[in-house]
């Protein structure tokens, strides 16, 4: 009996050390669960109809260590940041010429304020808008109700002027914040780029945001607040061929870096143009088709018209031209000063958007 238990306890003990050693390598196999990526903040736009353009805003909440109240435009057709330094610095610092700055820099309120001076233009020779300020840093906070994010210090632009071209007025202060959010560098400074793509990202996220469609419901005079409209990160479902967005590479240019211009051809009225397009939130309200041989150097195409876009990597999109929604001007670029074809804000009503900062890409979806 005492030789029957030593070896049913050799075996017992034998069977254990079998069990211990498969748990062992079934757990170093299997290993730790893989992070799911996720994005950094989802965030609303201000939605602004003025009953003479549309606008979306993204609230700004503190710049470097000062709490405001402020609204920049939310601009795919630009790259970085622009504010007006009034309400923002020091008024002795803001003179008629220029802003102050002893030396090679100057920090106040956690902003530096460096002695680079710049002019930023917006629009065309038809109605350009010009802000004349200084390279500065400063880290931003941007949201609304549903919470804030805060960037680390970043390149911006502050501005002390800013001018009506067509006039040759200055504007009301702070009539021209823009958050620029296009791929590149901006054309003042090349140090400015757009803020969202100075985030770190987390594991399995790039760089980059996605717009949901807009609620062109929404559009008030006083401002309405939607929600949910922009997700800052993406996610691999975001970038994969299921998500629905159809990719296009961008191409990369000696000033300015990679351009938001897509090639693509457009049909109206038996015309068909090439052309290269930039989808513009920062265009109010009319889209602008740059056609040579326009037989004019500006028109209105007539209400009813069908407009139809195909881009190169095949996305379409097909809308129908009124002056009382998607007003579309035809001009010569010899006119205008700019051979882009520009669609306003009001195809972001219509189709969703996606910019991958990494991989330098547009996405775009029709809904």
């Amino acid at each position: 009996m005492g030789n029957n238990y030593a070896k049913y306890l050799r075996i017992l003990t034998a069977g254990l050390f079998l069990i211990t050693f498969i748990s062992s390598c079934k757990r170093d196999t299997t290993g730790p669960m893989p992070i799911a990526a996720k994005s950094l903040a989802t965030l609303g736009f201000y939605e602004v109809d003025s009953s003479i353009y549309k606008r979306i805003y993204i609230p700004i909440t503190k710049i470097g260590d000062q709490t405001v109240d402020y609204f920049g435009i939310f601009d795919t057709g630009s790259s970085g940041m622009t504010m007006d330094a009034n309400g923002i610095l020091p008024a002795s610092m803001i003179t008629s010429t220029g802003i102050q700055v002893a030396g090679d820099s100057v920090t106040v309120g956690g902003i530096t304020v460096t002695s680079q001076q710049a002019v930023i233009s917006y629009g065309n020779v038809t109605g350009e808008t010009q802000e004349y300020g200084n390279l500065a840093y400063a880290a931003i906070t941007i949201g609304g109700p549903e919470g804030t994010i805060t960037t680390k210090r970043i390149p911006m632009f502050l501005y002390y002027k800013i001018v009506d071209l067509t006039t040759g007025k200055a504007l009301p202060q702070h009539s021209n914040d823009v958050f620029g959010v296009g791929p590149g560098v901006s054309y003042a400074n090349s140090k400015i780029a757009s803020p969202l793509s100075y985030f770190t990202m987390g594991p399995g996220a790039t760089s980059g945001f996605k717009m949901a469609m807009l609620n062109s419901a929404s559009f008030s005079i006083n401002g309405t607040y939607v929600a949910g409209q922009l997700t800052i990160g993406l996610v691999p479902t975001d970038l994969s061929t299921k998500s629905g967005f159809v990719m296009h590479q961008l191409t990369y240019g000696a000033q300015g870096g990679y351009s938001p211009n897509i090639p693509a051809t457009i049909t109206y009225s038996g015309q068909t143009v090439q052309a290269s397009v930039l989808f513009d939130t920062g265009n109010p309200g009319i889209s602008v088709i740059a056609n040579s041989a326009s037989p004019s150097n500006a028109f209105t195409l007539p209400d009813n018209t069908a407009v139809t876009l195909t881009t190169g990597s095949g996305f379409s999109y097909q809308y129908t031209a009124t002056t009382s929604n998607n007003l579309t001007e035809v001009a010569k670029p010899s006119f205008t000063g700019d051979a882009r074809t520009i669609f306003s804000l009001n195809f972001f009503t219509s189709n969703e958007y996606l910019m991958d900062y990494t991989n330098h890409r547009i996405g775009l979806k029709s809904n």
